[in-house]
């Protein structure tokens, strides 16, 4: 029965032996010459110092392609281009699922025809050679992006290759991703990705860990995604990580996003030991974007909005090419400088928002109640708290596709945009917060002039492609609200 305990040193080291056994790249991972070379960075490149020492919200994009050269062009673009703060290494789809093989077979074939044959940079391919001439050829700090459930090779080779950011956790990286891996593997996994991170903190290497914050990217209700976020954060911190960088995804709503924001900061320094430096990252809307790239200019604008008055310590930007799948260079660049327009523009202005401290205060609340419903399961341990409380789904997650999770609880929009939970199923929560959201979803439903229902969920979760915020019935008056 798997603890939320740290790993042993012998442990670790027979873990680590193990795990880079699986590919021959792992025969070149060296932990003493790994922090030599980390030592040898200059300061500009320490990831978690640059973005814990920042003075207002720090871009980042995602990207990632399979040739080294390419990827070394590609994230030089971003940085000189788009103006990007911090550069991301997004993983392909073989190696997020442990097929190294695939993944070499794809990396042969792009250099062979010059062609993206990977939606993604192969790092355990290229080997930590590979890593280092990224890291050394880029001029500013550089993050691990992947969505892999067993990441443990992926993390030894990234770390020893001079990356000091790994983004990802065991909940965050299993509930919206497979329906492969069980949760307590995946926990018990992380833990190593964790305890390798905290081992080279402890020789000050600070690497950065970020829980994934959107999960399942759509109609997420904050005090859920906060929960996850809380748990994986105290999973880090007990394997020794310093610095984490806790995610949250756009609903919608600037009220709700800024409140939550709020909340994921006061909440993550509460829970959260004192040694760790907590910071957080706003992910622009994950959900469908509109086709059209004008009205995808104006969802990223909505974020950049969002990011000013909340000022997150990251932001996580998207490209008016969302619809499209893969963006270019120039529309990963385009949503970067969009963003940083809106930001620089409104981050010196007092904006004053009736409603956020209420929703800030609701969202606590309900946050509150499901971490006290994880540590009630686990008699004070969350590892055992957090399986126990999936597997009764006291704490759950929408349109889950993982087994783990009972994917039973669904969101709606209120009356204004906010994200409710319309079906509760299992979910732990006092009884006054479920009248709460009961009140302001039937409220919505005298708007529309119908009945409470799934149809609400459906409309809500296509909203913003068709260009629109709230569901609504289409002959309910866009005005009318």
């Amino acid at each position: 029965m798997i603890r939320d305990e740290r790993i042993p040193s012998d442990e670790l080291r027979r873990i680590d032996e193990e795990i880079r056994s699986n590919w021959p790249t792992g025969e070149d991972v060296d932990f003493e010459e790994a922090i030599e070379y980390h030592e040898s960075l200059p300061d500009h490149k320490r990831f978690a110092d640059v973005l814990e020492s920042a003075d207002k919200p720090l871009l980042q994009p995602r990207a990632g392609v399979p040739r080294l050269d390419d990827q070394i062009e590609l994230l030089r673009y971003l940085h000189e281009e788009g103006q990007a703060d911090l550069l991301p290494t997004t993983i392909d789809s073989y190696t997020r699922d442990n097929e190294y093989e695939k993944a070499q077979q794809g990396l042969d074939k792009a250099l062979e025809t010059g062609d993206d044959t990977l939606n993604g940079f192969p790092a355990v391919n290229h080997g930590v050679d590979g890593c280092r001439q990224l890291i050394d050829a880029v001029d500013a700090p550089i993050e691990v992006r992947h969505g892999t459930p067993d990441a443990r090779l992926l993390a030894a080779i990234t770390f020893a290759g001079g990356f000091q950011s790994f983004e990802g956790g065991p909940i965050s990286y299993n509930i919206p991703y497979t329906k492969r891996h069980g949760l307590e593997e995946t926990i018990e996994k992380w833990q190593f990705v964790d305890r390798l991170a905290g081992a080279y903190t402890e020789r000050g290497v600070r690497i950065n860990r970020e829980p994934f914050g959107p999960l399942t990217g759509t109609l997420v209700p904050p005090s859920i995604a906060i929960a996850v976020m809380l748990v994986e954060g105290k999973l880090a911190a007990t394997q020794g990580v310093r610095s984490i960088t806790l995610g949250y995804g756009q609903v919608g709503n600037v009220v709700q996003d800024v409140a939550a924001l709020n909340a994921l900061k006061k909440l993550g320094n509460e829970y959260l030991p004192d040694e760790v430096v907590v910071t957080t990252v706003f992910h622009e809307w994950m959900g469908g974007f509109p086709p059209d790239e004008a009205r995808a200019n104006g969802v990223i604008s909505l974020g950049g909005m969002t990011a000013a008055i909340a000022q997150p310590d990251k932001v996580i930007t998207k490209s008016p090419q969302e619809f499209q799948g893969v963006p270019t260079k120039e529309a990963n660049s385009a949503g970067l400088r969009t963003t940083r327009q809106v930001i620089d523009m409104a981050i010196e202005q007092k904006i004053d928002i009736d409603g956020i401290e209420e929703e800030q205060d609701l969202i606590e609340r309900e946050t509150r109640c499901l971490m006290d419903t994880i540590f009630e399961h686990g008699d004070g341990d969350v590892v055992q708290g957090t399986l126990k409380a999936f597997d009764s789904g006291a704490l759950d997650v929408p349109f889950a596709p993982s087994d783990s999770a009972k994917g039973a609880v669904l969101p709606a929009r209120d009356d204004d945009g906010r994200v409710r939970i319309f079906e509760w199923a299992d979910l732990e929560m006092d009884e006054d917060i479920k009248e709460i959201h009961k009140a302001r979803l039937s409220r919505r439903a005298d708007t529309e002039g119908r009945d409470q229902s799934f149809r609400m969920v459906a409309d809500d979760v296509d909203a913003i492609s068709d260009g629109k915020l709230i569901g609504r019935p289409q002959s309910q008056p866009q005005g009318d609200v």
